[in-house]
């Protein structure tokens, strides 16, 4: 954790305890005054406004800018007139990803209400209180900028007068070879499920069986490590059998078996085997069993560093993918999607195959759970980076609403997001439908079908040097 965000922390903390203290103040003094019977009272209503505006969790201030360096070789740039249609004042530079770089300040409203701008036929949420530097996607939204009818009408905000438009130009990463490195199942669908429907050649590999917090499975009679064997076994048949709704067939998914947070101490001590936390196994065969291609890994099972390195080495060189589909190191934290990045950059570095570019995704993001921000089937507005720019190029597919449906039922096919989440997410998810006006879909509960299921998908460009 940065040092930035651990004072932020520290002062989230501090500003609690402190917000605690002063209303169990209150509550007595409205007892002392109007009576005991106020406390509950006012304790519930309390409890029901923490959960409708003060649930979130940023690890940043909404008035802090997002940083970009949208420079990379390719791009555009020009300044623009945001209100009320987007004015160009220069003919518009070729390229399909195109970002709007304003500034948002949000009303007295928009610190109760999400603030959100829309966008011609689309709409992009941001976070309640917003007072900073942000960046639209206007990325499907080419022919109605070039004609001069590209709307942008702000709710519970104010936008610039003036921005600056951001072209990117970029192939169409579907027309190549492409394999995409899911840390876990789910991780190939949520990121890039439109992307590889669609791909001429794809190819998907899932590092992990995705063994661990299994206690669901318990009230089937299982023990702890039976639950978590049980689930690795499932989430195993979804990294292979799933893809098939997107067109990718079982013979070009591979299955590596290794177990959920084990990469990174694999990674110190690559010789070394790391069994699963949960289930009690060691031997990553068990889930290999599937697999339509031996393995380096196949000749002795062990959880080693050494041998995730090899397996997809070997995997490199079979498939031969010209685009590789991976984490990004710097946006997302997750433990798991780090070590993947890094154990392909390694088996690039070692082996006879380097794809050309690599598109990253953040399925996780350090500091702020809920982006994207707003309901399922909006745009994706780029996401909050306050400390380091980020100098990838974004590219933004357009996922048109049957497949928008296709993906949102290929996570519900998922065992990982099936079931209904804690009574405490359901009433705080009440009070914010009642309250805040917030928003779920109904094709699942779980909330990568509200943030994954949308108009675009977001990945960054970045250039693989071997």
């Amino acid at each position: 954790m940065s040092n930035r965000k651990q004072a932020l922390l520290k002062a989230h903390r501090r500003a609690k305890r402190l917000t605690l203290l002063v209303v169990a103040v209150l509550l007595v003094v409205a007892g002392a005054v109007l009576g005991l019977w106020t406390v509950p009272v006012l304790a519930v209503l309390v409890w029901i406004a923490h959960e409708a505006w003060f649930a979130d969790h940023l690890f940043y201030r909404p008035s802090d800018d997002y940083h970009y360096a949208l420079d990379a070789p390719g791009s555009a740039r020009q300044p623009v007139r945001t209100t009320p249609q987007v004015r160009l004042e220069q003919p518009l530079a070729e390229g399909e990803t195109l970002v709007l770089e304003v500034t948002l300040k949000a009303g007295w409203l928009g610190r109760l209400i999400d603030p959100s701008v829309r966008v011609g036929d689309d709409r992009q949420t941001f976070e309640r209180g917003v007072a900073g530097r942000r960046y639209l996607n206007l990325s499907g939204q080419r022919a109605a900028l070039e004609a001069g009818t590209l709307t942008v009408r702000p709710r519970f905000c104010r936008v610039s007068a003036e921005g600056v438009l951001h072209v990117q130009r970029n192939p169409d990463y579907a027309q190549r070879r492409v394999m995409v490195l899911a840390p876990h199942a789910d991780d190939a669908e949520l990121a890039a499920f439109g992307l590889y429907s669609r791909a001429r050649d794809a190819c998907i590999v899932t590092l992990t069986q995705g063994e661990i917090e299994a206690d669901a499975y318990r009230a089937l009679g299982l023990d702890a490590a039976g639950a978590a064997r049980l689930k690795g076994r499932l989430r195993t048949w979804d990294s292979l059998a799933i893809p098939l709704w997107g067109g990718v067939p079982a013979e070009r998914c591979v299955q590596l078996g290794y177990y959920c947070l084990r990469l990174s101490a694999m990674a110190e001590a690559p010789g070394s085997p790391f069994g699963s936390l949960e289930s009690g196994e060691s031997d990553i065969r068990s889930a290999r069993q599937a697999n339509a291609l031996a393995l380096p890994g196949d000749a002795d099972g062990l959880p080693t560093w050494d041998n995730l390195v090899a397996d997809l080495k070997a995997l490199l060189q079979h498939f031969q993918p010209e685009v590789v589909v991976m984490p990004h190191p710097e946006l997302d934290p997750h433990a798991d999607h780090q070590a993947t990045t890094r154990a392909l950059q390694q088996a690039i570095d070692e082996g006879d195959w380097a794809p050309d570019v690599a598109l990253l995704y953040a399925n996780h993001l350090h500091d702020n759970d809920r982006w994207p921000m707003g309901e399922a089937g909006t745009g994706v507005a780029l996401p909050p980076v306050i400390e380091t720019p980020v100098s990838d190029a974004p590219w933004s597919p357009v996922l048109d609403a049957q497949t928008q449906l296709d993906k949102a039922m290929a996570l519900r096919m998922q065992h990982d997001l099936q079931g209904r989440p804690p009574l405490k997410k359901r009433l705080r998810r009440a009070i914010q439908w009642l309250l805040a006006g917030r928003r779920w879909p109904v094709t699942g509960e779980d909330e990568f079908f509200r943030k994954a299921v949308r108009r675009h998908e977001l990945l960054w460009v970045r250039r693989l040097d071997k």
